[in-house]
C-alpha cells in the first residue's frame, strides 16, 4: 500500500483510490492500547512516535503524521503554549503569541529545541513503520503561523492599512516554514502536508486569500521538495479555481466543498477528501461511513481522506470501516 500511495503522490497513476491521511489521526482507543497520556505525547519523541503509529497498528490506516499539533513552529518563533495538562483530548494552542505588529516578525532567531524532538519522533515512526506507512510532516500555511504569532486586531488593520508589510511577513514565515518543512523530511517524512486552517479563503474571504495567502502560499510550495498536499478548512467551493494556482500536489478539501465542482476545477491536482470528522468517522455509524466513502470514490477524488483531524474519541470500527 505504501509503494502504491508514493506512486501516486509523485504522478504515477494507480488503479484504486486508497483511503490515508496526511492530517492528524491519532485515537483515544489507540493511545489507551499504547499507555498514552494525551498532552504526554506532543513533549515526548517516543510518546509522539508511538502514537503517531497507534492508528496503523489498530486499524491498518496506512498513513501516520507529525507533529501531532500545528503550533510547534509558533513556539520555536517564542510563542507561548498551553499544553492543557489534565484536560483530555485538547490540542495545544497558542496562549500568547509574541509581537503586535508584522514588522516585527523576526525570522532569524528560533528555538529548535522542540522541532528537534519532532524530528526525532518521525525517524522512530519511520523504523518502526516506515515500509506499511506513508509519514506525513505537518506544518501550518504561512497565514495560520501569523495569526499564532501576531495580535489579530493590529493583524488585521495592517492588512488594510499596510498590506506590503503584512506580504513581506508572509514571506518571510514560508521561507522558515520551508526550512521545517525540509528538515521534516530529512528526518524521513515521505510528504510535506500544509495544513492552512486560518489562511482558507472560507475563513478569510476569496479576495484577501489571493491577495495575502495565495503569494506565500506559493512560495512556500515552491521551496519545498514535492509532493507537498495542501489542506484547506471550509466551503471554498467559490475559490477552487484559486488553490489550483498554489502548485501543490494535492488538495485535501473537507465535507462542505462540492466535491463535483472540486473535481472539475482541479483537473491537474490530486483531491484528497472529504469525509467529515464529526459527523461520519466520530458520530456516525458503519452505513455512513461506507456511504461517505462511496461518495467520494464515486465523485473522482484521488485518494478518500478525512476532511480534517480526526476527533481522537473517533471509534476504531469507523477508521476500519473507512478503510
Amino acid at each position: 500500500m505504501r509503494e502504491k500511495i508514493m506512486d501516486l503522490l509523485s504522478g504515477k497513476k494507480i488503479d484504486f483510490q486508497p483511503a490515508f491521511s496526511g492530517l492528524i489521526h491519532v485515537t483515544a482507543q489507540g493511545l489507551e492500547h499504547e499507555g498514552l497520556i494525551f498532552h504526554e505525547i506532543h513533549k515526548d519523541a517516543q510518546k509522539m512516535a508511538k502514537a503517531a503509529a497507534s492508528t496503523f497498528k489498530l486499524t491498518g490506516m496506512p498513513s501516520a503524521t507529525l507533529p501531532l499539533d500545528l503550533c510547534a513552529p509558533a513556539e520555536a518563533l517564542g510563542a507561548e503554549l498551553n499544553y492543557y495538562e489534565g484536560e483530555e483530548f485538547l490540542f495545544p494552542q497558542v496562549k500568547r503569541g509574541t509581537v503586535e505588529s508584522v514588522n516585527q516578525i523576526n525570522i532569524e532567531q528560533w528555538d529548535a529545541g522542540r522541532l528537534e524532538m519532532i524530528c526525532e519522533a518521525i525517524s522512530l515512526v519511520k523504523a518502526d513503520i516506515g515500509k506499511d506507512v506513508v509519514i506525513s510532516g505537518m506544518i501550518p500555511g504561512a497565514y495560520t503561523l501569523l495569526l499564532y504569532l501576531c495580535n489579530p486586531k493590529n493583524l488585521f488593520v495592517e492588512m488594510k492599512k499596510e498590506p506590503q508589510m503584512v506580504t513581506e511577513a508572509l514571506f518571510q514565515l514560508s521561507a522558515f516554514l520551508s526550512q521545517i518543512g525540509k528538515i521534516y523530511l530529512a528526518a524521513g517524512a515521505d510528504f510535506i502536508t500544509i495544513h492552512d486552517m486560518g489562511g482558507s479563503p472560507a475563513f478569510i474571504g476569496p479576495v484577501k486569500y489571493e491577495q495575502f495567502v495565495l503569494p506565500a502560499e506559493k512560495l512556500l510550495i515552491e521551496n519545498l521538495p514535492k509532493p507537498t498536499v495542501l489542506s484547506v478548512c471550509g466551503n471554498v467551493t467559490k475559490s477552487l479555481h484559486l488553490l489550483a494556482q498554489t502548485g501543490a500536489t494535492g488538495i485535501s478539501i473537507d465535507q462542505t466543498v462540492d466535491l463535483n465542482a472540486a473535481r472539475e476545477a482541479l483537473k491537474d491536482t490530486l483531491l484528497f477528501g472529504n469525509l467529515d470528522p464529526v459527523g461520519t468517522l466520530y458520530r456516525g455509524d458503519e452505513a455512513q461511513v461506507a456511504e461517505a466513502v462511496i461518495s467520494a470514490k464515486e465523485a473522482g477524488v484521488d485518494a478518500v481522506w478525512p476532511g480534517c483531524d480526526l476527533v481522537p474519541q473517533s471509534p476504531i470500527s469507523n477508521i476500519k470501516n473507512l478503510i
